[in-house]
C-alpha cells in the first residue's frame, strides 16, 4: 500500500518536471511557436520636474536640514504634454507629502532618503494624474542644501 504511494508521488513529481522542462525549451528555442504572454511593451518618454527643494526630517519629526531633489516622471510616449500642464499640482502634492515623511538617513540626517523621496513623488503622481498615467518616478539628483 505505501510501495503504490511512493510510486504514484515518484511518478508525479517526475512527471511535473519533465512539463516544465519541456514548456521552458519551448519557450527557449521555439519561441515563435509559443504565444507572448508577457506585458506588451509600450514606449515611453521621461518628463523632468525641474528642482525639488525638500525638508530632511527625522521619524520623530526634527527637522534637520534640507535637500535637493530633481527626478524624471515616465509615461506613455505622447503624455509628456498632458503632464508638463499639471506640473504644478504635482508640486504642490509633493510638498504637502515631504514634510510628514522621513527623509533624513544616515547618524547626523544630512544624507536624503531617495527611496522614500521616490515613493512620496509617486503617491503624489497617482493623486494627481491618475494610476495609469505614471509609470515610474526616476530621482537623478540628490543633494543636502
Amino acid at each position: 500500500m505505501i510501495k503504490r504511494i511512493v510510486i504514484g508521488l515518484a511518478a508525479l513529481a517526475a512527471g511535473t518536471g519533465v512539463g516544465i522542462g519541456g514548456a521552458y525549451a519551448a519557450r527557449q528555442f521555439l519561441p515563435q511557436a509559443m504565444p507572448d504572454l508577457g506585458p506588451t511593451k509600450v514606449e515611453t518618454e521621461f518628463v523632468p520636474t525641474g528642482t525639488i527643494l525638500a525638508p530632511l526630517t527625522f521619524p520623530d519629526g526634527r527637522l534637520s536640514g534640507y535637500v535637493s531633489f530633481e527626478c524624471q516622471v515616465e509615461v506613455a510616449k505622447g503624455k509628456a504634454e498632458d503632464v508638463t500642464g499639471q506640473l504644478p499640482l504635482l508640486l504642490n502634492a509633493v510638498n504637502m507629502r515631504t514634510y510628514r515623511t522621513p527623509l533624513a538617513s544616515g547618524p547626523d540626517g544630512l544624507i536624503p532618503g531617495v527611496e522614500a523621496f521616490r515613493r512620496v513623488v509617486m503617491d503624489a503622481a497617482v493623486e494627481v494624474y491618475g494610476k495609469d498615467l505614471v509609470r515610474r518616478v526616476v530621482v537623478t539628483q540628490a543633494a543636502p542644501v
